[in-house]
């Protein structure tokens, strides 16, 4: 058997690899794609929480992107808050809104769970599109708010040029993934997964499966709030539709589907096939098929479920196992 440090070899080098990646990239349109990639992943990560343990479909991840940029941006623009405060001001709203949303929502099944979770986060974004003032705060409603880029630096989280904006959320790709591993082994991971396939049997054994499920959704909704944030942060320019469209809720399931939900490092793989394929689409067809992008994900997601139902994170995790037990000998698989 390989020592532990051995089969943990791989890990560091891909770590290494990210890290050092703006060395060699150096292109702005490509550090650029590569943010919007650890972006995606980030946040499906975060859905995962809910969307991949908890066995439900979640479809409306965008409203909780749209509540954490709009949060930090009005209390930064109008309060001279500081994103960073503003960023966990936005994210414990977006996580009280999950657990409201997910109240009523978690007593439906199938379908009906995914229809509600997008009519909850189509109301939210027609609600934005449609005022000026949400009480004392000023949203301007389809004209969105811009951030003016008057101050550079860490403490403003702006910055002139893409590399700390990479790390920045290099990082924070880093921490939610290293949670989603600490949450899988926990009880409250078996108590998701044991919710999340079998609810009765679940219940008939002790498990709180709807406290389990609110929990995951708190969590979830908070996380994926920090990354609107960022969103605004790094584009300087939010509106309802670029923040909490439809199509990045969408494109966050189609993530998570084509790349394994409910594992670790499903998130990340299928960012690393789709988002490329969604930035190279715009660039090059955005003006002449608009959506197209959408289109190359549902056709790769009904190849992937005739094929590979459970994501591509498994034929991938049996070559490296495979390789793993090369390495040993042959006398056991790495875990």
């Amino acid at each position: 058997m390989l020592p532990s440090r051995a089969r943990k070899l791989p890990l560091v080098l891909v770590a290494l690899a990210a890290f050092g990646l703006p060395l060699v990239v150096t292109s702005a349109t490509y550090l650029h794609i590569l943010i919007l990639l650890f972006l995606y992943a980030y946040l499906t990560t975060s859905w995962n929480l809910v969307g991949g343990f908890a066995g439900v479909l979640p479809l409306g991840h965008a409203a909780f992107v749209g509540i954490g940029a709009y949060t930090s941006t009005i209390l930064s623009l109008q309060y001279g808050v500081s994103p960073w405060i503003g960023m966990f001001a936005g994210a414990l709203i977006a996580a009280v809104v999950g657990v409201i949303i997910g109240l009523p929502t978690f007593k439906m099944r199938g379908a009906y769970f995914a229809l509600a979770t997008i009519a909850f986060a189509e109301g939210i974004r027609v609600m934005f599109e449609n005022i000026d003032h949400l009480g004392p705060f000023q949203i301007n409603g389809p004209r969105g708010l811009q951030i003016p880029p008057l101050k550079t630096g860490l403490v403003h989280f702006m910055f002139a040029d893409k590399e700390p904006y990479y790390y920045i959320i290099l990082v924070m790709l880093a921490a939610v993934l290293a949670l989603t591993w600490a949450i899988s082994r926990s009880k409250l991971g078996f108590y998701l997964v044991a919710g999340g396939e079998e609810p009765e049997a679940a219940q008939a054994l002790g498990v709180n499966v709807a406290r389990a499920k609110l929990a995951a959704m708190a969590m979830s909704s908070f996380l994926t709030a920090l990354a609107g944030t960022f969103w605004a942060q790094f584009t300087l320019y939010i509106h309802p539709k670029s923040v909490m469209s439809l199509d990045i809720s969408f494109e966050i399931a189609f993530i998570a589907l084509i790349g394994g939900r409910g594992s670790i490092a499903g998130p990340v793989l299928g960012a690393l096939l789709l988002r490329p394929v969604s930035d190279f689409s715009r660039i090059y067809f955005g003006d002449t098929l608009p959506g197209l992008h959408l289109i190359i994900f549902g056709v790769v997601l009904v190849l992937v479920m005739l094929f590979q139902p459970r994501g591509l994170q498994e034929p991938l995790t049996r070559f490296y196992q495979q390789a793993m037990r090369r390495l040993s000998g042959g006398r056991e698989a790495a875990p």
